[in-house]
């Protein structure tokens, strides 16, 4: 058994995992973000209940740079204290099994494609729509992160005049239009035509992204996770409207989207890291 772990800006949840699936998770909020011992303290108190004896490794997933060989993640996204932490031997120490220390979309991204939508295709591209915009890549079987654990990150990519983040993520509604995606989703279930039509113009941007995607790494699938792609069924119009000049005509009509079904794919993909 393994226990795999997604360690976000706000909450941290973790997974005993055996053969493919989730047999025990604990949940719980980061506390005192601004305090490293804190805050390291709040996730092996979390992990600690699940670390039995049969227990060979830990994966855990973290949104940074990270260097996967030394296992340092680097400026943790909406955790100030974390500038620079040697998780691996963190954990190590305390656990006394070996750990392996990724991205946490590289994380998502691998686990779609070890149990999830994308377990039958070779070349998959993962993005995560949330707070931001990140991706995973999976080419020949292999989870790609360059030389710096920052292979993907097309949000950061430049468009219009910012980037694609703020423009298909949660900044697209919050700082564009004085919103949230939650609340922009709540009226658009409710048939608010405004709501409606907000989800369509940030459709038409998400495609763009998409484009970036096929032109870079022309994969045979891409799978949506994070929380505003729960919204797809409001924003997939927009975007396959906007993804229809794209130079091959052949990738498009091969290409195969999805939005992520399976709950706790993160913590997965994040066990899956040892193997």
């Amino acid at each position: 058994m393994t226990i795999g772990v997604d360690l976000g800006g706000t909450n941290v949840r973790a997974g005993l995992v055996r053969n493919g699936s989730i047999v025990h998770q604990m949940s719980g909020l980061l506390h005192q973000k601004e305090s490293l011992s804190s805050t390291l303290s709040q996730l092996i108190e979390l992990i600690r209940p699940l670390a039995e004896s049969s227990v060979s490794s830990i994966g855990i997933g973290v949104p940074s740079v990270v260097d996967v060989g030394r296992g340092i993640v680097y400026n943790v996204a909406n955790i100030p204290s974390w500038k620079e932490v040697a998780l691996r031997d963190i954990l190590e120490e305390e656990f006394a099994v070996p750990v392996f220390v990724n991205n946490d979309v590289n994380c998502f991204t691998l686990g779609e494609h070890q149990f999830g939508l994308a377990k039958s295709y070779h070349s998959v591209v993962g993005m995560s729509i949330g707070t931001g915009l990140g991706s995973g890549i999976i080419i020949d079987n292999q989870l790609f992160v360059g030389s710096n654990c920052g292979a993907g990150e097309i949000g950061l990519l430049p468009y219009r005049d910012k980037n694609f983040e703020y423009y298909a993520s949660a900044e697209f509604f919050e700082a564009i239009h004085g919103t949230t995606a939650l609340e922009a989703s709540r009226a658009a279930h409710m048939g608010e035509p405004n709501a409606l039509q907000l989800w369509t113009e940030f459709g038409r941007h998400f495609g763009w992204a998409i484009k970036a995607v096929l032109y870079a790494y022309d994969p045979e699938v891409i799978v949506l996770g994070g929380s505003i792609s729960k919204a797809y069924p409001f924003f997939k119009a927009g975007m396959l409207e906007s993804m229809q000049d794209f130079a091959y005509p052949v990738t498009l009509k091969r290409l195969k989207i999805f939005q992520s079904q399976r709950e706790g794919i993160a913590l997965l993909g994040a066990a899956a890291l040892v193997s």
